[in-house]
């Protein structure tokens, strides 16, 4: 059989669901700056979410163990007990948060935690709100589980956090929940504990969930102190505390995220991973257990690469004209506004659109970033500064090129 792509004519035989759902924008950008490498040119990615530096030598170690000893075999669904353990000691260390191991769930990355969540408790008909801007994959997570992302977009003004008062003018009969990702991907701003508990007031006494995505927990300045939505005595009940072991450790391929909520919601979104993938690799499930209760002066000496790295970009991006941006709290993104570029012609390119942007970068000036109509907000690029000091002086250098 012909290998053939995908055509108006074989179309109609896919599914509703895979029509609905879009491609990550991440994911095409990265491809496409890889393919340009590939060519010999001199491109500088700062696309991905990844980042630069290798996974600790302490945590491969324990990979190659496991492989030695055997350790290559089917484990139970929810993960390996001395990695459920690793979990609920982590999430008491760091966040303050009681979880028994039978209320983890480990899953392949960060992403199939989450799927795992709202398929476990979303409908057809059901509602799911969404700040933007939101991480390119949670409103086409919602689609995949049948639900409705409910956008509520911020602005840089509004430093990208929503209201109560938002969303409480959000919340209908069909609303299930609420995401919640602290600090942001993609624009590193952070909730400070009576803003988040503010939030949770407006929830108070109503059947809606909340998923916290707290993937960049340890990745914080000293601005804004991370606080877990769980840690409301009140609220614990409805929120799944999402997070994973691929940024804090650099363990992006190793592939191990994982879920803490309530055990009934636990065993419910086991049952649907049972039919699904199973679990997570062992191998990496041995090495994730060892990064964290490890030595975390490693995650330390990152976070201060990462802080460095933020406070140099910020400051160079900041010369720009027609740039404009908060300090990020955490994570490892800037998410400048490009408004007062659109509309201005560069190179002979007129720029109409934050994407306009991100082409003419990438094409004419070699630098990769995202257009921020893929976290649902125009007129914003997303950069991430997990690259390399020498990579960002030369981003930088040509950003300002690009714009003078």
């Amino acid at each position: 059989m012909n290998a053939e792509t995908l055509t108006v004519e074989n179309e109609k035989f896919l599914s509703q669901r895979t029509k609905r759902v879009q491609e990550s924008p991440t994911m095409q950008i990265t491809t496409q700056a890889k393919k340009m490498m590939s060519q010999g040119l001199d491109v500088v990615s700062l696309s991905a979410g990844e980042p630069d530096f290798p996974t600790p030598d302490f945590v491969c170690e324990a990979a190659i163990k496991a492989i030695r000893e055997g350790f290559t075999r089917y484990t139970a669904v929810q993960g390996i007990p001395e990695l459920r353990r690793a979990i609920a000691e982590k999430l008491r260390r760091e966040n303050n948060l009681n979880y028994s191991p039978e209320e983890i769930l480990t899953s392949t990355g960060g992403k199939q935690a989450i799927m795992n969540a709202l398929l476990a408790l979303c409908d057809e008909g059901d509602e799911v709100i969404v700040p933007a801007p939101y991480w390119v994959s949670f409103p086409e997570m919602v689609k995949i589980a049948d639900a409705t992302p409910v956008i509520l977009p911020t602005t840089v003004e509004q430093g990208f956090k929503i209201t109560p008062a938002q969303l409480e003018a959000a919340i209908t009969p069909r609303t299930k929940m609420l995401i919640l990702n602290s600090p942001s991907n993609p624009t590193g701003a952070m909730y400070s504990e009576p803003e988040i508990r503010a939030l949770m007031q407006v929830l108070e006494g109503r059947d809606i969930f909340v998923l916290s995505d707290e993937m960049y927990d340890r990745f914080t300045y000293g601005e804004v102190e991370h606080f877990s939505p769980a840690r409301i005595e009140n609220m614990r009940d409805r929120v799944i505390t999402s997070n994973a072991v691929s940024k804090t450790y650099s363990m992006t391929g190793w592939r191990v995220g994982y879920i803490a909520a309530p055990r009934w919601i636990i065993e419910a979104a086991s049952k649907l991973q049972s039919q699904m993938s199973s679990h997570t690799s062992s191998i990496s499930q041995k090495a994730a257990a060892v990064a964290l209760i490890g030595d975390q002066s490693v995650v330390q000496l990152m976070r201060e690469e990462f802080k460095k790295r933020r406070d140099f970009v910020y400051t160079e991006l900041s010369k720009i004209r027609g740039f404009k941006m908060n300090l990020p709290e955490g994570a490892f993104y800037m998410f400048p506004s490009v408004e007062g570029l659109l509309g201005k012609m560069h190179d002979g390119v007129v720029l109409h659109t934050s994407a306009d942007v991100a082409e003419y970068l990438l094409k004419k000036h070699l630098v990769a970033t995202v257009p921020g109509e893929a976290f649902g907000a125009a007129g914003y690029l997303r950069l991430s500064y997990a690259a390399s000091m020498e990579e960002l002086q030369k981003a930088v250098a040509r950003l300002k090129k690009a714009f003078a």
